[in-house]
C-alpha cells in the first residue's frame, strides 16, 4: 500500500524547507509554500544554482501567516511581521505577476548579511494566481530515489538524500521506481491531484542542503544516463490540485487513473 511518508513546505523559494505532519492544500499547493522569495537589486529571483547559501536559511510561518521567522548558522533568528498588502517592487519570480510585496528593510538587511549581497525579501501578491496550477505540488517516491542511488553506487558515487530534490510530497510503498511518472490522477489523503508534467532537474540538485555548498556532479551525472528528456533530465512529478483538502503523513495514496 502506498502512503505519504513526508511532507515539506518551503515558505521562501530556494530556502530550507519545513517538514510538517499535516497541511492544508489549495489550488496553488501546500499552504504557505513558496509564498516568499529573495530578489536581487534588479528584481531577479535568487535560486540555489547561483546562490547555494540560500539552502541554509531556515524559515517558518507563524500565527497563520502573520509572522515569518528567518534563521541561519551564525546569524541567529529574525522574527518578521509579514506585510500582506503594501508597496511592491519588481520581482521576476516564476508564477508571480512581475512584482512582489516588499517585506521591509529589516528583512532585507538580515538576508543581505547572510547571503553577502544586496537583496530584498518579497511576498507574492494575494490573488495573483487564479485557477489551477499544473505544477502546484512536487511529488517524488522513495523507490525512485532508491533506484537512482543504486545506479550512482554502481558508478562509484555516494548516494544523495531526498532533500536534494526538495519535494513537497514523498510517497513510499510503490515497488517500482518512477511510478509517479505514470499517474494520471490520484487521491492523496483528502486531496485529489492530476498529472501536470515531469519535474525537470537543474543545478539545485547539486547543492548539499545542510551546508549550502555545491557537491556535484551527482545526481545529474547519473540521471543523464537514463532520464533524458527534450528539455533536460527528469525526476519526479509536478502535479495539479484537482480537489483541495488536507494531507497528513501516513495518509493512503490511491491511483485512480493511469496515464
Amino acid at each position: 500500500m502506498a502512503t505519504v511518508s513526508a511532507l515539506t513546505v518551503y515558505p521562501v523559494k530556494g530556502c530550507a524547507g519545513v517538514e510538517v505532519e499535516r497541511v492544508e492544500v489549495g489550488s496553488t499547493g501546500l499552504a504557505h509554500d513558496r509564498l516568499f522569495a529573495v530578489v536581487g537589486a534588479d528584481g531577479g529571483g535568487l535560486w540555489q544554482g547561483e546562490t547555494p547559501r540560500l539552502a541554509v536559511v531556515g524559515c517558518r510561518v507563524l500565527d497563520e501567516g502573520a509572522k515569518l521567522t528567518l534563521s541561519a548558522p551564525g546569524a541567529g533568528e529574525a522574527v518578521l511581521e509579514v506585510v500582506a498588502d503594501g508597496p511592491t517592487v519588481p520581482a521576476q519570480v516564476d508564477k508571480w505577476p512581475g512584482v512582489g510585496i516588499d517585506q521591509g528593510d529589516r528583512a532585507a538587511e538580515w538576508l543581505s548579511d547572510v547571503l553577502e549581497r544586496p537583496v530584498r525579501l518579497v511576498r507574492e501578491p494575494a490573488g495573483s494566481r487564479d485557477g489551477s496550477d499544473p505544477t502546484a505540488l512536487h511529488v517524488l517516491s522513495v523507490s525512485s530515489l532508491e533506484g537512482l542511488n543504486a545506479r550512482i553506487a554502481a558508478r562509484g558515487g555516494n548516494p544523495v538524500p531526498m532533500e536534494r530534490f526538495r519535494p513537497n510530497v514523498v510517497i513510499s510503498g510503490w515497488p517500482e521506481p518512477h511510478t509517479e511518472d505514470r499517474v494520471g490522477r490520484m487521491a492523496v489523503g483528502g486531496v485529489e491531484v492530476g498529472f501536470g508534467e515531469l519535474a525537470i532537474r537543474c543545478a539545485v540538485t547539486l547543492v548539499d542542503q545542510p551546508t549550502g555548498m555545491r557537491a556535484g556532479p551527482e545526481p545529474l551525472r547519473t540521471l543523464a544516463t537514463y532520464r533524458r528528456e527534450p528539455d533536460g533530465v527528469s525526476f519526479g512529478l509536478k502535479a495539479a490540485v484537482l480537489s483541495p483538502g488536507e494531507i497528513a503523513v501516513g495518509d493512503t495514496v490511491t491511483v485512480t487513473e493511469w496515464r
